[in-house]
């Protein structure tokens, strides 16, 4: 399945600068795999020592956060967007 994955500003040294790529994988998981395959090195930046989503990366598919449906497993069908979205920290005080 051939996904779109939009790329946040702060991992674009990773992809040449695009802010859009694709990638390959019917499951959140064999994306990711494969996004690293060809843009080695962001996989670090998305997931931790244990291969699991860091707490300040969102993900989405389509429109839902993967942290409320299957995660890593969430299903990527052909056609849909992925979203890497740092976490911002902060607040008015």
């Amino acid at each position: 399945m051939s996904v779109t994955v939009r790329i946040p500003t702060i991992l674009r040294t990773y992809t040449d600068g695009r802010s859009e790529v694709t990638a390959e994988g019917g499951t959140l998981q064999e994306v990711l795999a494969d996004l690293d395959r060809n843009h080695q090195g962001i996989a670090a930046r998305v997931l931790d020592d244990d291969g699991r989503l860091r707490r300040f990366v969102n993900v989405y598919v389509n429109d839902d956060d993967v942290r409320f449906t299957e995660g890593l497993a969430t299903p990527t069908p052909d056609g849909a967007g992925v979203s890497i979205i740092p976490a911002v920290a902060g607040g008015a005080r």
